[in-house]
């Protein structure tokens, strides 16, 4: 353990916050039958992707800063779609769109030591530090996918892409968190159960259709 324990448990909370929305998405899908796409998952994802931020700089992890930085605006682009934003005060939706800008300021005010600590840390070899991007972006890309999938339709939709990435990127992202010693990331990954009962909805729905 390389890292106070408060900061392990920050960690925990956010993939606490993070994992909470898949419980309620899957809970509200397994009623209807289908994939559903609720407001409350997309308002958990945005609050477990702040706290993860400031982890990933906690931990001086760039994956986990890469990882995030790919789908949060996408999760305000969905509550934005939903219509949520009427209800919420300005301040409130600035301070959230600033949120990952202040967190790479921090990091960006001194780059020769954000190069050591982050792209140059002992404790992440270069190889594995790739990997842990890559599974990083094969997991949050699954956003990106959603977005486009959402956009040409004008609604917010959690497609069968989506789930394939999210299931394929939990496990590279598990196998990752266990060669780093990080069982924050391994722990956070118990939603690759929820993701394939998603997905086998997901294909439930496309032979039905």
């Amino acid at each position: 353990m390389d890292s106070p324990i408060w900061v392990y448990i920050l960690g925990l909370v956010g993939m606490a916050v993070y994992g909470s929305r898949i419980l309620i998405q899957w809970w509200i899908s397994e009623k209807s039958k289908k994939v559903e796409s609720p407001g409350s998952y997309w308002v958990l994802s945005s609050l477990g992707a702040m706290l993860l931020y400031v982890y990933g700089w906690l931990r001086k992890d760039f994956s986990i800063l890469f990882g995030e930085s790919v789908s949060y605006y996408i999760y305000m682009w969905n509550i934005s779609i939903k219509g949520m934003y009427k209800k919420v005060p300005r301040i409130l939706i600035i301070f959230q769109a600033l949120f990952p800008v202040f967190i790479l300021a921090l990091i960006a005010r001194d780059l020769p030591a954000f190069t050591a600590s982050f792209l140059q840390n002992e404790d992440i070899p270069l190889w594995l530090l790739i990997y842990g991007i890559l599974g990083q972006f094969t997991y949050e890309i699954r956003s990106v996918y959603q977005l486009v999938y959402s956009y040409r339709r004008n609604e917010s939709i959690l497609p069968l892409g989506h789930w394939v990435l999210a299931v394929v990127g939990s496990l590279m992202i598990i196998s990752y968190g266990i060669i780093r010693h990080d069982w924050v990331l391994v722990i956070g990954q118990f939603s690759i159960v929820f993701s394939i009962r998603n997905l086998m909805l997901s294909i439930g729905e496309h032979k039905r259709r």
